[in-house]
């Protein structure tokens, strides 16, 4: 904490403004130059337009605090990036790989997907296996792989509710998704140089999920023109009362996403001169975020919920229908 206290307040001597969005990025902006900052611990990565500005920031941190210049971006936090012409590919090979290594996986069979297509887990099938910290640590090294691969995003997510008692049925489904990893270590994200300066964002749900508790499982993605930028899978609070409640609760988690990630690409400068379309797959749920009068069947939602409706108004986003296909 003394440390991110004192490198806060150098940084904002030497004019850099801490974004409100996230703590963790500083910028700052002049006629000709934009620098940014994000920092975790004592790990730093610096951007900007300027590099005679960049060096003289290095020249200052190094008088101040003694950094070790890395150079260009190429590994942050377990992060592997690759710039080409075209743009910057991220991906956690090595990370990938470490994981397999240490659960003997390296050798194993390639599975096409990262989970057995309708498969529901739950507590009370299986035998509870002998070391469950074997599992809550691997299910730990998974999360954070969804970093880059979002696709196991809802495998891992299933998989997360049971490392309290975890049976030999969610080790398999464990070992499942790492032998998917075996077939494509590599696999990542790609942001490309030029994309359209534009969010949308994809909403959709599973209505009563978890067959224990019947809860619904929220899930979203969003996109900066067409890179993929932030997405979710995650267990709704509370039992919805129909599949259209469920939609709605995921549309208010995925517009909250959406309010954040205009902060904070304001932050960065980046203005947006259209709402963003938000895509759902219910026209109820739809006709819920635009309806005021849609009363009988919403007067038991969380007033939280009804960010939907608030940022329609103010035009943040726009509600656009999609086929369920």
């Amino acid at each position: 904490m003394q440390w991110n206290a004192k490198l806060t307040k150098a940084l904002k001597a030497t004019g850099f403004q801490q974004s409100t969005a996230d703590p963790s990025l500083f910028t700052k902006t002049s006629e000709n130059s934009f620098t940014a900052m994000l920092i975790y611990v004592d790990d730093i990565l610096v951007i900007g337009t300027d590099s005679a500005q960049i060096s003289e920031l290095k020249s200052f941190l190094d008088k101040s605090f003694k950094i070790k210049d890395l150079g260009h971006l190429n590994y942050f936090l377990g992060i592997e990036a690759f710039r080409i012409a075209d743009g910057i590919n991220i991906c956690q090979r090595k990370y990938t790989m470490e994981i397999l290594k240490e659960n003997g996986f390296l050798e194993a069979k390639p599975a096409k997907t990262p989970a057995i297509s309708g498969q529901k887990l739950n507590s009370l099938e299986g035998t509870l296996i002998d070391n469950p910290e074997v599992y809550k640590k691997m299910i730990g090294k998974l999360l954070y792989l969804t970093n880059t691969r979002p696709e196991i995003s809802h495998a891992v997510q299933q998989l997360s509710q049971f490392v309290d008692k975890p049976t030999n049925i969610h080790l398999t489904a464990a070992h499942r998704v790492l032998r998917y990893l075996k077939g494509s270590p590599g696999k990542g994200l790609f942001y490309p140089t030029n994309t359209q300066i534009r969010l949308q964002g994809f909403s959709d749900f599973d209505w009563a999920n978890c067959t224990e508790t019947r809860k619904s499982v929220t899930s979203y993605c969003i996109y900066f023109g067409d890179a993929l930028i932030s997405w979710r899978t995650k267990k709704q609070p509370t039992v919805s009362r129909s599949s259209s409640e469920a939609e709605y609760r995921a549309l208010a988690s995925t517009v909250c996403e959406i309010q954040w990630l205009h902060y904070l690409l304001t932050d960065l400068n980046v203005i947006f001169d259209r709402p963003t379309s938000l895509f759902c797959d219910n026209q109820s749920a739809i006709a819920i975020g635009e309806n005021h009068f849609f009363h009988e069947r919403t007067k038991h939602i969380e007033i939280d919920c009804h960010v939907v409706k608030e940022k329609v108004q103010e035009g943040l986003i726009r509600l656009l229908p999609i086929p369920s296909s």
